[in-house]
This record gives structure tokens, sequence and C-alpha cells, in this order.
């Protein structure tokens, strides 16, 4: 019904409007966009249903960036060639064992979503069965991401350093610098956020969609029921680890780059906001709200050049502090103002009064 209609329609948008609108910049600005908003996915799972802060995505996306990067830079290379930053640092005579799998296709495409999902297994199991959760989840997520980052600047030599894994020209055969193979990255990008929303409404709805809300609520009610818990939030770990290190394979070939600046701490702190300022108890939320907080930063540097930071934080407040349900409560607001047309607006209302009696609004002046 209106969930496929949605769907469709959300289909039809990025299709086939976006690309007769948009211009070639313009259309490459929103493959990135649409990057950010599939690692929002799969946030919205385990942050909106599971209730897992996860300030550590940007882990799981620069594994799968870091693996597709990999492959497509010893395709650029040629068979037995080392990467040029290989060559150029000196430091290597020969390919280290660990990237030679990744020449093969067949071992790099699936590794871009089996390696962040098996990291977030042994991380998750280890984690969840001692029962850490809340902030204390939060923090060592966070410090997953910043050791990640440090790993990878230290291994210059072997992983680009601080500059990472740039200057990526082809994509399978195709030349990246041709505005046809451009648009068909952004319709791949396209198809994927759609085949993620897709899964993830179906994982929401079913029964173990359920589950995970329950666990959220009241996991120890949930232990008795003779479910295991950290079962529970192990999967919807995984699946969103999945889902952003999809979303890293895919920002490779559109921005032609992956760098440590772009997988640390302060790009997995905006990819929560994003999903915060959507609405994260939504499947549409975190999408919206992702391309939102993306289109906002490039629309206030392009105008505001010095101060944009700043407007986007006041962004950021202004949306926590009078829709703390996200952009996505704003249709549930409107439906309710209809139901209720004589309610007065929410800064004449008294909250209730302890005890659960409603307190008398003010009456219109």
């Amino acid at each position: 019904g209106g969930a496929a209609l949605g769907f469709a329609g959300g289909a039809a948008a990025l299709l086939g409007a976006a690309p007769l609108v948009l211009s070639d910049f313009r259309l490459a600005l929103l493959a990135k966009y649409l990057c950010v908003a599939m690692v929002a996915v799969g946030i919205g799972i385990a942050w909106g249903r599971g209730g897992m802060l996860t300030l550590g995505q940007g882990v799981f996306f620069g594994l799968g960036g870091y693996a597709m990067a990999m492959h497509l830079k010893l395709a650029d290379a040629g068979p037995g060639a080392l990467p040029d930053f290989m060559q150029l640092y000196g430091q290597l005579d020969e390919l280290p064992w660990w990237w030679r799998p990744f020449a093969s296709p067949w071992f790099a495409l699936p590794a871009t979503v089996l390696l962040p999902m098996a990291v977030a297994f042994g991380l998750g199991s280890l984690v969840f069965r001692r029962r850490v959760r809340g902030a204390y989840f939060a923090i060592l997520s966070q410090a997953l991401a910043a050791a990640m980052v440090i790993l990878l600047v230290g291994q210059q030599g072997t992983t680009g350093g601080t500059n990472g894994l740039t200057d990526i020209q082809g994509f399978f055969g195709y030349d990246l610098d041709d505005p046809v193979n451009q648009r068909t990255v952004y319709f791949l990008i396209a198809a994927a956020l759609l085949g993620l929303l897709a899964l993830a409404r179906q994982l929401i709805h079913s029964r173990y969609g359920e589950l995970l809300v329950a666990v959220r609520d009241g996991e120890e009610r949930v232990r008795f029921l003779g479910y295991d818990p950290a079962t529970v939030k192990v999967v919807a770990y995984v699946v969103a680890a999945g889902m952003a290190g999809l979303a890293g394979a895919l920002f490779v070939p559109a921005v032609g780059i992956i760098s440590p600046a772009l997988i640390g701490i302060v790009p997995s702190i905006e990819f929560v906001i994003g999903v915060a300022v959507g609405g994260r108890a939504t499947l549409l939320g975190p999408v919206l709200g992702a391309v939102a907080v993306a289109w906002a930063r490039t629309a206030l540097s392009e105008r505001f050049p010095g101060t944009w930071t700043y407007l986007q934080g006041l962004l950021f407040v202004l949306v926590v502090a009078f829709l703390p349900g996200g952009l996505a409560s704003l249709w549930a607001l409107r439906r309710t103002r209809r139901a209720t047309p004589d309610r007065p607006p929410w800064w004449r209302r008294i909250p209730p009064a302890r005890g659960g009696r409603t307190r008398t609004e003010v009456p219109a002046a």
C-alpha cells in the first residue's frame, strides 16, 4: 500500500528525476550523500530500533572503502605492478601479502561487506555478552574508530598514511573521468540504497524486528522470556556494519578517494547526527536526515566559508530542541494538528501535572 507507493516515488525521484534535473557536478554530490544515507539506514536499525548508539560506524565504512580502493588501485597498476603510492614512498619492493588477495574481484567485492560484518560480529559478541551497553558501548565504538585511524596513518607505506588511497581512475574497466560512467556509478549507488531500504523494512516488520525493539525497551524481560538479548543485538550490529561497508565500497568510485580523515571519529559522529536530525525511529528518517545534513554542509560552506560549521551546529540544535523526533516527525505532527484543530500551539500549552491529571491549557489571548 503506502509503503510500496512511497518506495516507487523514491525510485522515480532518484533514478528518474535527479539525473534529468541535476548537473553532472551536483549529481556526483548527490551520489556522495546517498552513500552517507546508506550508513544511516544501518544506524537507524542499530540505534533507532536496538538502542545501540553506534559512534564508530566510520570503522566499517572505512573497511569497505579500503577493500574496494585496494582492488581498484591494483587494477589501475596492472598485473604484477605496485600501486603508484608504494612506488612513490619507496618502502616496498614487492606487494605485501595481505594486499595480494584484493587483486581478485571475486575476493575484494565480497570482502567490502563481509569484512566489516566479521569485525562487527567479533566485537559485538565480545561486548554484548558482557552486557556492555549505553554510554559505555558508545565510547567503546568511538575508541575503535580512533584506533583504526591511528593504525592507517602509521602504515604509510602500505595504506597511504594520512593521504589514503587517492587518484582512483578506473572502475572495473571503465574510466571514472567520463561523465557517462560517473552517472552509471550514481545509478548503482541509488539502486543499492533502495535495496537496503527494502531490506531494512523487511527486517523491521519481521518477528526479529519486534524482538529487537523489545530488547531495547526491556532487556531483562526478554532474557526471562528465554531469548538471548546479546544475540539479538549482535545481529543488528552486524547488519548495520555490512550496510556501512557497502556504502564505503560505493563511495570510492563516486569520489575517487578514501582516507583516514573520512572514517575517523568526526565522520562517525556526523553519521549519527544525520540520523538524529532525520528521526532515528523511522525507516526514511535516517535517509532524509543524512542527505539533509550533508546537503546543508555543502550549501553553507559554499555561501559562508568562514562560519558554516557554526551554522551547521545551530541547525542541529534547533532540530533537536524543537523536533525531538527528527524531520520525519513533521508528518505526524501535521496529522495530529489536523485531528485537533482547536488545540493551542505548543507555546500556549502547560505540561501535565504530576500524578497524571492534565492541567488546564492557557486560554488564547
